[in-house]
């Protein structure tokens, strides 16, 4: 009997994901958008986080963003806030990562404004 010495499958021939290089625009709220923290996570794309103005909302990740960032407690987020449901919205952005990425100046002032205690 010959031995095995190829290697199997169709793996090594499909490429590898370079997504590190991509670089994302820094994106500022707008008109019926907020700022909020993500409080906790609760599964199947949804988490709860305190906005910027003092309310707890329900806030729902959208699909553009379900596998491909990553977000975790404590992280501030730009979301849309719905105005047939005032205590639901949808998640547009994560700022934090790109804040940090990007303009220092701006976060600062981003936490002085954030009065949400841990």
């Amino acid at each position: 009997m010959p031995k095995n010495k190829g290697k199997g499958g169709k793996n090594r021939r499909r490429g590898k994901n370079e997504n590190e290089s991509e670089k994302r625009e820094l994106v500022f709220k707008e008109d019926g958008q907020e700022y909020a923290q993500v409080i906790k996570m609760l599964g199947n794309g949804r988490l709860e986080a305190m906005c910027f103005d003092g309310v707890k909302r329900l806030c729902h990740i959208r699909g553009k963003l379900r596998k491909k960032v990553w977000i975790n407690t404590s992280d501030i987020i730009l979301v849309g806030l719905r105005d047939y449901q005032l205590k639901s919205m949808k998640q547009i952005h994560l700022v934090l990562e790109m804040m940090m990425k990007s303009s220092l100046m701006i976060l600062q002032m981003m936490m002085k404004t954030l009065m949400i205690s841990k």
